[in-house]
């Protein structure tokens, strides 16, 4: 959610912010701006719409020389998007600053900063925080944001200048993700690590609270009672290249088509011959309930993950959407584990889920794709996935790499009641899961035939028993994501409860079917469609005879009815690809949405 970019060295800042803001598009916006210090002044260059926008107005006005700056985009929550809107934001003559975040309390404090004769121009929270900031300062940069933001309830990540240090950028986060980048006589400050990958890989971490200062050749870190902080040097393991389209026509389908690589990275990751997760802190001795508290897709995935912890190791599972769970007084014991899901390991109601769960003494384990994040830090142990960098924002490769490390930790626990066979079986089979995904990728045509098909249908529905239900919650995510098509997903059983009363001739119904004791069931829920007139997609195996209902089957083979899930994934994500692209949307960046959602 949201994007920011600071730039401070020799070369021309407007041209580096705009690329950086480039860079941070997948994050979802709706409007951009940039500040530059030059001449004694800031100036201010923001727009609604896209960077490419902005990048034409900052061309049209007169920014030479600038070499400091910060830049912003945009994802409206106080206010509507609109130039006014826009970041970055002054707060009188001495400030301006970008913002992430929301600001709880900024009503409370615009009133107060009214009385002190503080005029907002704005609906924003954002500007609230320029003028507290400005109201505070009085010659000592540091000590006005430590004063401010000791009053300012919520979350931010602040990138702010002051008009009297034209060459510094100071940044302050809380609860939203915030980085100081190094390069050679010039650094940065950015939300994530793309937006500073053609220029370094080298990185700090901000930790919460504590203010940096950044210079071209300098960067410092202090605590509010005066105390400078040393820390560690970071690399980060990406580099530009992977964050770039490689030839593929959007960010999706690269990330789609990387599946192989990633998911095996990830498994020899934690894979020794038949150990797994030998070199892990965690311990594995679970006694009691599993609580598992994810968002979104990972969500889906905490689903797989359940079904198939609760199948092989017969430990309870309980899967609640991160945001209801801490508002729902969960019962937890003392020998219960959270294990908390996100991509970026910044998504603010899970890391609120895990904050509740240790302030009750729960163990927690993060599982998350992004090294140094706030949930790796905040875990008591964590577990990464390498899926890689993933711009677009409607997940897939992230997603299933959460999917394989849940398998893998099922099989894990499960050993003992599985059996060494079949323990040694299953592991075994999960080194040919890549070459098993390689092979569904070859269905992208069959994929792209059929989304051709159903293109102009408002209405599509996911239906699948067990596993296949799990699937079919992720399969319908994806199409709304990216497709803007009304899509549900229903356990196959539940559709004469209701939900049958919308299939219509022509209906678009996808029906998947790996998990085989269920097949049978799920068949005559599917009939049951057809009769109405619907128009079915069988995703299944070779030797399920679907012929007499369905003329369109996809076909997939996997190495066991276990990974089934995983390989059903692929066409699944490849045919939402299909129709969102042959409508014509915006693949990557779908409307409203934003990569990492950082409020409640």
């Amino acid at each position: 959610m949201c994007g920011i970019i600071g730039y401070t060295g020799e070369k021309y800042a407007p041209e580096i912010l705009i690329q950086g803001l480039k860079k941070l598009e997948y994050r979802g916006y709706d409007s951009a701006g940039i500040a530059v210090s030059k001449n004694g002044k800031t100036l201010i260059c923001k727009n609604r719409g896209k960077v490419s926008a902005l990048e034409q107005k900052s061309a049209d006005t007169d920014l030479s020389g600038t070499v400091c700056g910060i830049g912003h985009t945009r994802w409206a929550t106080h206010g509507e998007p609109s130039d006014i809107n826009s970041h970055p934001h002054r707060g009188g003559e001495n400030v301006t600053l970008v913002h992430n975040g929301i600001i709880e309390n900024y009503l409370e404090l615009k009133k107060e900063l009214k009385a002190k004769g503080y005029n907002p121009i704005s609906q924003t929270d954002t500007e609230i925080a320029a003028m507290l900031i400005d109201s505070m300062y009085n010659g000592d940069p540091i000590k006005a944001i430590f004063d401010s933001i000791s009053k300012i309830h919520g979350s931010f990540a602040l990138g702010i200048m002051f008009r009297d240090y034209p060459n510094t950028i100071y940044a302050v986060r809380r609860d939203s993700p915030l980085i100081i980048g190094v390069g050679e006589n010039e650094n940065f400050i950015a939300s994530d690590i793309p937006a500073i990958l053609p220029y370094t890989k080298k990185y700090y971490l901000s930790d919460e609270n504590e203010v940096a200062v950044v210079t071209k050749s300098d960067i410092r870190f202090f605590t509010n009672d005066g105390k400078e902080i040393h820390k560690d040097l970071m690399t980060a393991a990406w580099d530009e290249q992977s964050a770039q389209k490689s030839g593929y026509k959007h960010f999706m389908l690269k990330e789609i088509y990387e599946q192989p690589k990633v998911i095996g990275d990830t498994i020899n990751a934690y894979k020794n011959k038949a150990e797994l997760f030998e070199n892990c802190s965690f311990d594995f001795n679970i006694k009691g309930k599993i609580h598992i508290a994810a968002c979104g897709s990972a969500m889906h995935a905490a689903l797989l993950g359940k079904h198939v912890i609760e199948k092989l190791a017969r430990i309870p599972v309980s899967v609640e959407i991160a945001s209801e769970f801490r508002y729902n007084d969960p019962i937890l014991d003392k020998d219960d584990i959270v294990i908390a899901i996100s991509q970026s390991g910044e998504t603010a109601d899970t890391l609120a889920a895990v904050r509740l769960a240790k302030s009750k003494g729960i163990r927690t384990l993060g599982i998350v794709n992004v090294w140094g994040s706030t949930l790796s830090r905040e875990a008591d142990d964590i577990i990464y996935t390498y899926a890689g960098p993933e711009i677009c924002v409607a997940t897939t490769k992230a997603y299933l790499c959460q999917t394989v490390i849940l398998d893998m930790l099922a099989l894990k626990l499960g050993r003992a009641v599985m059996g060494e066979d079949e323990y040694l079986k299953q592991v075994n089979l999960l080194s040919s899961l890549p070459e098993y995904i390689s092979n569904a990728l070859k269905l992208d045509s069959t994929c792209k035939r059929l989304a051709e098909k159903n293109i102009a249908a408002e209405h599509q529905f996911y239906i699948g028993r067990g596993q296949d239900f799990c699937v079919c919650t992720e399969a319908s995510l994806k199409l709304k994501e990216v497709s803007y098509v009304h899509s549900e997903s229903y356990a196959a059983g539940e559709l004469k409860h209701g939900t049958i009363s919308l299939i219509v001739d022509g209906t678009p119904v996808i029906a998947v079917m790996t998990e085989r004791s269920r097949i049978a069931k799920t068949i005559s829920n599917i009939k049951e469609v057809v009769s109405r007139g619907a128009s079915v997609i069988c995703v299944t195996y070779d030797d399920v005879d679907v012929s007499d209902f369905c003329k369109n089957k996809i076909t997939i083979d996997a190495p066991s009815e276990f990974l089934a899930p995983v390989i059903a994934n692929i066409p699944l994500q490849l045919y939402a690809y299909h129709i969102a692209d042959g409508r014509g949307n915006d693949v990557d960046k779908p409307r409203n949405l934003a990569k990492s959602v950082t409020v409640e």
